[in-house]
């Protein structure tokens, strides 16, 4: 059998605010991205899923780079 090499389409976000102000779904919505303080960065996976969380909280994070 062959081995398929797909590359994984990735995105690289970073908390810049932090999320104690915030209603209790936003924070879920970072903790579930995986970001717990300000400043993290994180590299995840690029699909519909993470960019509707992304979307969700938008205003305490800033995409750095997709690929």
């Amino acid at each position: 059998m062959a081995a398929t090499t797909a590359k994984k389409k990735t995105i690289t976000i970073q908390l810049k605010k932090g999320t104690i102000a915030c209603p209790p779904d936003q924070r879920a919505t970072v903790n579930g991205l995986g970001l717990k303080s300000r400043h993290q960065m994180k590299t995840l996976e690029n699909t519909p899923s993470v960019r509707g969380m992304i979307k969700k909280v938008l205003h305490l994070v800033e995409v750095v780079s997709e690929q």
